[in-house]
């Protein structure tokens, strides 16, 4: 049975080794209805060749990043545990001007990262730490919860959806500067608290 508790910065580099990747066996292609005045249609595709998407091995999910970048102040980090291993974590960010994802607002919460060992998945890890984000973002006065997936990551989507969150944004172009992401379509989901 494992537990989650919160943790402080000086606890990241146990945070930091817990893997943060999963298979690519579909991704979701985003068509724009009549100029985006129509909407979107998704629909999922199985891809040709399966692969793994790995994002501490592709360095963007390397916490030091974006601790360093922020004041953490207004963030919270959680840790869950099982016989003493970290199996999963989360970061929950608010109340950070120069933090973009945030959107200048200061009743938005974003849920920043979230992993779970490979290990663990659907053994109720993710949930367990979303639903903590969620009780710290309320306990917080926040509003709303704002977390970034793309479509390469159908599990998460669905796994987001199945919390209660909607897609309210499509961003194509989203990774244009970073060139092992730049075929990827950001989703942007929100769950009112």
């Amino acid at each position: 049975m494992f537990q989650i508790r919160q943790i402080g910065v000086d606890e990241m580099d146990v945070y930091e080794k817990i893997p943060m990747r999963f298979r690519v066996d579909s991704v979701f292609d985003v068509e724009i209805v009549d100029q985006g005045l129509g909407g979107y249609r998704i629909t999922e595709q199985a891809v040709a060749e399966p692969w793994v998407k790995d994002y501490l091995a592709e360095g963007h999910a390397a916490l030091p990043a974006w601790i360093d970048d922020f004041d953490g102040t207004n963030w919270a980090f959680f840790l869950a545990e099982e016989d003493g291993h970290a199996i999963g974590g989360a970061t929950v960010a608010s109340r950070t001007p120069d933090a973009n994802m945030l959107d200048g607002r200061d009743d938005l919460a974003v849920l920043w990262d979230l992993r779970v060992n490979p290990l663990n998945q659907h053994s109720g890890v993710a949930k367990a730490l979303v639903n903590r984000a969620i009780e710290w973002s309320r306990d917080e006065g926040l509003t709303q919860l704002k977390i970034e997936t793309q479509n390469v990551n159908v599990p998460a989507c669905r796994f987001y959806a199945s919390m209660g969150c909607e897609l309210r944004g499509v961003v194509h172009h989203a990774y244009e500067d970073e060139p092992d992401l730049k075929d990827e379509i950001m989703f942007l989901w929100w769950l009112d608290l």
